[in-house]
């Protein structure tokens, strides 16, 4: 099914030659980490779950046994969508223990996601919880899971609500099979070890391939040059489907032999005692994050004594959050990359009270970056253009979409972002908008054709855009730009949004500001001109 890889051959070479790439997978790391850390604790989350290295093999071992009887191999596609639980990482060390791929899926997904997603992925079994956060799981699944030719096995996780289907419970596996003994499966690191779904600027979502070596690779090279070591504790309350959560919240930690707290659902206060409770040393997520913890530690009080810096991606990060952090004696570092080239920026601890919020950082070693202008010409220092990177860490293409691989991996191996930056003398890259038409809410990336799309035909709007409106805390919300139909001048964000609910749009597609004007400028090609938007934008929120 992985046919389609792209890998420059030249770069191939060179990576295994450097020891960036080896013959290693995630399982072999796994097993090194179990080895030489038994007794330590790996996993600590929220609702009261503790494992130590052992224990989770031990249960993962038993998950992967009844996926293996369910018919799963080394290179299958096993699907689960779960939330920030201990249960989510005992499902990655089961894919481990089986050489199966990695497909984790958003808890915003509905049917025609799942549908979609687990077919294209030709996922062979799904777990799940049978209900989490006002919604039902179990018959979400229950209701697709025919449209889905592969799928052999649906587990669930009933300890929010019983299961009702005849579906087998996780607990039941756990109780009931034997841990699958160890096998070699073959691979080797270039071997596709997961798929993350990413919103594109095409429609819908895209299954950005990545292998072992890319994610070994990343996290190896983040750990070391943050200086981070077994006794560090990383809190995670992202979510674990995103590169953030995935590779900084589980992998790493794993790499180290050290330990990751999760948080089901991110409750500032609730964040900042389990911080304390646990003694986390580091953290890394969006920006609202840390923009909530801030703000409560100065309106609530209190410390975070032992955190000593967190890391900070999704949207920039401005220099007055930097000395607010450090008040409290927290370095705040922005870093900077995406699902496809995972976070290859970076501010470093010691240099982020100098930097003071200028910049997305430099690259770390083993990773190029250029900045081009639309002809591919790498521009001079201070110039904007786009961020081009290439690393071990670069994905090697979007599942069963050669045409859109080729349109963002060239054959030099070069990921174009469509982000634009401006590099200085020393090779700090300072990220200033995208080529994309992409909102970054909160670290997620939504794409505002779809959005603008979901406007069509709403009562009362003539011509609409959507653009990103500045926001302190989720870095950017959604704005439409709307031309009001005749009779139709007092239309409400509130009557939009009550249409978009009654039509199913999820709400994460909802606009969050409604701004009515006379025309929508556009190009002569028939392009709007965004950035003319952004400035009235501007105007009015001043105003």
């Amino acid at each position: 099914m992985f046919e389609e890889k792209k890998i420059n051959p030249e770069q191939r070479e060179r990576y295994l030659s450097k020891g960036y790439w080896t013959d290693q997978t995630l399982y072999d790391c796994w097993k090194r980490a179990v080895e030489a850390y038994p007794d330590r604790e790996y996993v600590v989350d929220d609702r009261g779950y503790r494992y130590t290295y052992r224990q989770m093999d031990e249960a993962a071992a038993r998950v992967a046994a009844f996926l293996h009887q369910s018919g799963v191999r080394a290179g299958d596609v096993v699907s689960f969508q779960l939330p920030i639980w201990s249960e989510f990482v005992m499902m990655m060390v089961a894919c481990f223990h089986l050489g199966a791929v990695i497909h984790p899926i958003a808890m915003s997904y509905e049917e025609a996601e799942l549908i979609r997603s687990m077919n294209t992925t030709e996922s062979k079994a799904y777990v799940g919880p049978t209900f989490f956060h006002k919604t039902d799981y179990e018959s979400r699944i229950m209701a697709v899971k025919d449209r889905i030719p592969t799928l052999k096995a649906v587990a669930l996780i009933d300890y929010v609500k019983p299961a009702e289907s005849g579906c087998i419970t996780l607990q039941k596996i756990l109780e009931t099979y034997e841990p699958l003994a160890p096998e070699d499966h073959g691979q080797t690191g270039q071997d596709i070890a997961l798929i993350l779904c990413t919103s594109g600027t095409t429609s819908g979502t895209k299954g950005v391939l990545l292998t072992h070596d890319n994610i070994r690779y990343s996290e190896d090279t983040f750990n070391r040059e943050l200086g981070l070591d077994k006794d560090d504790i990383m809190f995670m309350p992202a979510p674990l489907n995103h590169a953030t959560g995935f590779h900084h919240g589980l992998i790493a930690p794993m790499l180290l032999g050290a330990k990751v707290v999760l948080q089901q659902k991110y409750q500032c206060r609730e964040a900042i005692n389990l911080m304390n409770r646990e003694k986390v040393t580091y953290s890394m997520g969006a920006t609202p994050f840390i923009y909530d913890i801030l703000r409560e530690l100065e309106a609530g009080g209190g410390e975070l004594p032992y955190l000593k810096f967190y890391l900070c991606g999704g949207a920039p990060v401005p220099g007055y959050m930097v000395q607010k952090a450090w008040r409290f004696g927290i370095l705040l570092c922005e870093v900077y990359g995406s699902t496809e080239s995972v976070p290859h920026v970076f501010v470093r601890p010691s240099e982020a009270l100098d930097l003071n919020g200028t910049t997305s950082g430099r690259t770390m070693e083993g990773i190029e970056i250029r900045v081009v202008d639309d002809d591919g010409n790498d521009v001079p220092i201070g110039t904007p253009g786009e961020e081009l990177s290439r690393g071990p860490q670069v994905f090697v293409g979007y599942l069963k979409a050669r045409e859109i691989t080729d349109s963002a991996l060239d054959d030099e191996g070069w990921f174009h972002s469509g982000d634009l930056c401006v590099m200085d003398e020393h090779g700090n890259i300072h990220i200033i908008g995208r080529k994309k038409d992409m909102i970054v809410r909160g670290g997620e990336n939504l794409n505002s054709n779809e959005i603008n799309d979901n406007l069509e035909g709403c009562p009362g709007i003539g011509d609409h855009t959507i653009i990103g409106m500045p926001d302190d805390r989720l870095g950017e919300r959604i704005c439409a730009f709307v031309v009001p139909r005749p009779g139709a001048e007092g239309l409400t964000l509130e009557a939009v949004t009550g249409w978009l609910r009654e039509r199913g749009v999820p709400k994460r597609f909802w606009p969050e500001r409604l701004e009515l004007i006379d025309r929508i400028p556009h190009t002569g090609s028939g392009k709007v001109k965004k950035y003319l938007l952004k400035q009235e934008l501007e105007k009015r929120m001043k105003g």
